[in-house]
């Protein structure tokens, strides 16, 4: 797959990684760190997308990684839906949450563009096992 031996070479998990780095120290401070259920729910939310990312790579077919980038995606959208109740909640200020949502925006259109590249090059690709 071009140079992408391991699943920590994708640029879509180290992104998603890098969100989830942040997603956990604002949801470790202040009010956030109280609200158990949302805290939760994002940070399960953005550990799914780096997790998508690597079992898809680790599924054993195309078919599979293309399967599990999807997921990843969907598991962004949930994380920016969440950053808007912690902006509600007034857990996270304006600022924080336009930092958030801009690489929660950036992982999405990393895989998103990972997605477009794999299919149109579906025929000549092999997922290492």
């Amino acid at each position: 797959m071009g140079g992408i031996q391991r699943f920590e070479d994708i640029e879509a998990w180290k992104e998603a990684r890098n969100l989830t780095r942040v997603i956990y120290r604002a949801t470790s401070k202040g009010p956030f760190a109280k609200d158990f259920g949302l805290r939760d729910q994002l940070q399960r939310a953005s550990v799914s997308i780096m997790a998508n990312i690597a079992e898809g790579f680790d599924g054993g077919s195309y078919r599979e990684f293309v399967r599990y980038l999807g997921y990843a995606l969907r598991s962004t959208t949930e994380v920016q839906s969440h950053l808007y109740i912690a902006s509600d909640q007034g857990y996270i200020d304006k600022r924080e949450f336009k930092s958030l949502y801009e690489l929660s925006v950036k992982v999405k259109n990393i895989i998103s563009g990972f997605l477009r590249y794999l299919r149109s090059r579906s025929g000549t690709l092999t997922v290492a096992p």
